[in-house]
């Protein structure tokens, strides 16, 4: 399948996608406490996404090739869930957790995707440098992006700044086109060489959405064949926005006003 080069249009209806699916998590937000199930806060969002916004969730029975319908409207990771962690009534989350909210929405035919992590009470000094350290490593590969660039240069200068934290990449998960369907060409891996991949033009869209793990990169599937963790049980953390290539570099189209800043010194890293 070709990368989709969206119009200004597509772009325009691509905007408010991506700003309505970051208002969800402004929402949630203040509503992760201690003794909340995921399966509430799944229902919380969803009933904003629905009877608030008019959006549609798009991981609700959302099944590529080979998978179940997905049976939720959001997707909760904790811990060490690297990623699709399927919200429950049974896991009550509880004080020092790290919690990954991923809220895809679709608008009017065109998808907004990002996350967010979560701190649950008081996250421990070591939890909170993970969370700390892939915000930059989202920021830091987000910086890459202009015309002329390439994805490559994105996976290098995250990998580069994971690992020279101590930390691991997740190399089976990785960013994608969005529009009108939830995953489109290209990829967008978190690692890789400088100078490689496809070149970048105006016009497209993607995410990028880094998953660093505190320990080894290695995952293990559970058997509901959607959640992802860590093999040897280490914090793993995410962040994501979604992306337009312009025409004199980029812009991050999941904004809202509770989003988190932009690192303010993002490390060196050229």
């Amino acid at each position: 399948m070709a990368i989709t080069i969206k119009s200004a249009s597509e772009i325009e209806k691509m905007r408010i996608a991506g700003k309505l699916a970051a208002e969800v998590l402004d929402f949630i937000g203040p509503r992760i406490k201690p003794g909340i199930t995921t399966a509430e806060v799944d229902r919380l969002c969803h009933d904003y996404m629905v009877k608030q916004q008019g959006t549609i969730p798009a991981p609700l029975n959302y099944a590529p090739p080979g998978y179940t319908p997905y049976p939720k409207s959001i997707c909760t990771s904790v811990n060490h869930v690297i990623c699709h962690g399927v919200p429950n009534d049974a896991k009550k989350l509880k004080n020092g957790d790290i919690l990954n909210v991923d809220i895809t929405v679709i608008k009017d035919g065109y998808h907004g995707d990002t996350s967010r992590m979560f701190f649950v009470g008081e996250a421990s000094i070591q939890a909170k440098r993970l969370c700390e350290i892939t915000h930059e490593c989202m920021w830091i590969g987000i910086e890459e992006i202009a015309p002329g660039k390439h994805l490559g240069d994105i996976g290098h200068a995250i990998q580069r700044h994971a690992e020279a934290s101590g930390y691991s990449v997740v190399r089976e998960f990785c960013g994608h086109g969005i529009g009108r369907s939830f995953h489109e060409e290209p990829q967008v891996l978190h690692y890789g060489k400088s100078n490689t991949g496809v070149k970048l033009v105006p016009g497209m869209i993607f995410t990028v959405e880094p998953m660093i793990n505190a320990g080894r990169r290695d995952i293990r599937q559970l058997a509901d064949g959607w959640t992802i963790v860590t093999k040897d049980h280490s914090l793993s953390a995410q962040w994501e926005h979604t992306v337009l290539v312009t025409e004199t570099g980029y812009e991050v189209l999941t904004v809202s006003p509770g989003m988190p800043a932009k690192p303010a010194a993002l490390h060196e890293h050229a």
